[in-house]
C-alpha cells in the first residue's frame, strides 16, 4: 500500500504480490475490513482510490481469484482530514434565566482530533474563550446572543453553526411618561404611559393611584379625558410578565382651575377701579370747594376782564348773556396793582388753577372736567408736584344749539 496514511482528497494506490508461480495471469480480488470492496477500480494487481476520502480508511488485503482462503495480511489505510461539522450545545437546556450558569460545548469530527476550540459571540470581534466548554456564571441579559465556536487541527479549521442565548429577566426600569407636557389645565386631555424593560416582553399593565387600592386603568396606556381637580395626585403603573411584576415611580399630575387665569384679572381690575372711585371722589370734591371760594370773588370784577386776589386763588371769569353754553376758564392772572407787587410774597399760600369746559350739543348732557395744579410759592425753592385728572362729575349741564 502506498502510502498507508494519507491526506483527503489525495489518490491512493494498493498494490497486491504473490510468491506462487502462477501458470496463468491471475486476477485479484480486494477486501477492506474483510469483506470484498464493492465496485473497486483495478489495474490488474492494483486498488487505484481518488479521491480518496475519510470513508475509504480501514483495513485491506487481497487475494489470488480461486484462492480466497489465502488472503494477504491486512494493511491500515488512515485518511487525515480537518473538523468537519462542528456543532454546539447548550446546557442546561430549556429557559435560561438571569443569574443561572450556562455552559456551551463544541463538538467536531476530525483526523487527527481537534486540538483547539475558540468561541465567538456574532458581531463581536475577539474571542469569548478558548476550551471545548464555555462557561458562563450568573448570566445577564448581556450575555444574550448567537454564539458559535471554531474548531481546528492540524488539516485545517471549520466553524460551527450559531445558536442563540436567550436570557429571560423580569421587568426593570420602569417608568412612567406624560403627554402633552407641560402645565396640565382643568377640562383638557392627559395620557399616561408606562415602558418598561423585559424579556419575555411585559404582557399586562396595571395603573394605581397612590393612597387609592382599586387600580384606575389596565393597559400600556391610560387616558384621562376631561381631566378635573380630583384627578390631581400621584400615579405609578405594575408591569406584569410571566416571570415577575415591577411597579413604577410615581408621576405627579398637577390639575390648574381653568378660572384661576380669569379670576385673578377680575380682582385687579376691581382693585384699580375700586381706588379710581374713590380717587375721583377726593378730587372732585377738593374742585368743588376751590369753584365755591372762587365765585364769591367773581361779582365784584365784571366790567373788565377784573384781577382779584382771594386767598391765593386768582379767577378770569368770562360770562356770555345768552342760552348758549358757559365758558368758564379760571387761571392766576399776574397781579398788575402796586398793592400786589409789594404783597409780602414769602407767605404766599398755593396757588390753584382751574379751567372748566362745556360744550354745546343739543340735548346731549355737559360732562365737567377739571384740571387743577399747585403753584411754586415765590422766593422758596420747593418742588413742583402737578396733577391733572379728568372725570364726569355726578350731574350734568343740559346742552343747547348754537
Amino acid at each position: 500500500m502506498d502510502p498507508t496514511s494519507v491526506s483527503e482528497g489525495r489518490r491512493v494506490t494498493l498494490l497486491c504480490r504473490t510468491t506462487c508461480t502462477l501458470d496463468h495471469i491471475p486476477e485479484y480480488i480486494w477486501y477492506k475490513n474483510g469483506k470484498p470492496v464493492t465496485n473497486p477500480v483495478k489495474s490488474y494487481n492494483r486498488l487505484i482510490i481518488d479521491p480518496v476520502t475519510s470513508s475509504d480508511a480501514g483495513r485491506y488485503s487481497c487475494a489470488v481469484g480461486g484462492r480466497d482462503d489465502l488472503r494477504s495480511p491486512e494493511k491500515t489505510l488512515t485518511v487525515r482530514y480537518g473538523p468537519r461539522t462542528p456543532s454546539v450545545s447548550v446546557s442546561p437546556s430549556g429557559e435560561i434565566m438571569e443569574g443561572s450558569s450556562v455552559t456551551l460545548t463544541c463538538s467536531s469530527d476530525a483526523n487527527p482530533p481537534v486540538n483547539k476550540y475558540t468561541w465567538y459571540k456574532k458581531n463581536v470581534a475577539s474571542p469569548k474563550a478558548s476550551e471545548q466548554c464555555y462557561i458562563i456564571t450568573n448570566i445577564r441579559s448581556e450575555h444574550s446572543g448567537e454564539y458559535y465556536c471554531e474548531a481546528e487541527n492540524k488539516c485545517g479549521h471549520f466553524n460551527s453553526s450559531t445558536v442563540s442565548v436567550d436570557v429571560q429577566y423580569g421587568p426593570r426600569n420602569t417608568s412612567v411618561s406624560v403627554s402633552p407636557s407641560g402645565k396640565i389645565m382643568e377640562g383638557s386631555s392627559v395620557t399616561l404611559t408606562c415602558s418598561s424593560d423585559a424579556n419575555p416582553p411585559v404582557d399586562n399593565y396595571t395603573w394605581y393611584k397612590k393612597n387609592v387600592t382599586s387600580p384606575k386603568a389596565s393597559g400600556q396606556s391610560y387616558n384621562i379625558t376631561n381631566i378635573t381637580s380630583e384627578d390631581s395626585g400621584e400615579y405609578y403603573c405594575e408591569a406584569h410578565s410571566k416571570i415577575a411584576s415591577k411597579n413604577s415611580t410615581s408621576m405627579m399630575l398637577t390639575v390648574a382651575g381653568r378660572q384661576t387665569t380669569v379670576m385673578t384679572a377680575f380682582v385687579g381690575v376691581t382693585v384699580f377701579l375700586l381706588v379710581l372711585i374713590c380717587f375721583s371722589g377726593f378730587m372732585c370734591f377738593r374742585w368743588k370747594k376751590a369753584s365755591k371760594s372762587t365765585s364769591d370773588t367773581i361779582t365784584r370784577d365784571t366790567a373788565d376782564y377784573g384781577q382779584a386776589s382771594s386767598g391765593n386763588i386768582y379767577t378770569y371769569i368770562h360770562i356770555s348773556g345768552d342760552s348758549s353754553p358757559v365758558f368758564d376758564n379760571t387761571s392766576s392772572m399776574e397781579m398788575t396793582s402796586t398793592a400786589a407787587q409789594t404783597a409780602n410774597t414769602d407767605n404766599q399760600e398755593d396757588l390753584h388753577y382751574t379751567s372748566i369746559y362745556f360744550s354745546s350739543s343739543k340735548n346731549q348732557e355737559v360732562p365737567l372736567y377739571c384740571t387743577i395744579q399747585q403753584s411754586q410759592p415765590l422766593k422758596q425753592e420747593e418742588e413742583v408736584q402737578y396733577a391733572a385728572v379728568k372725570f364726569n362729575c355726578p350731574s350734568a349741564a343740559p346742552r343747547s344749539s348754537s
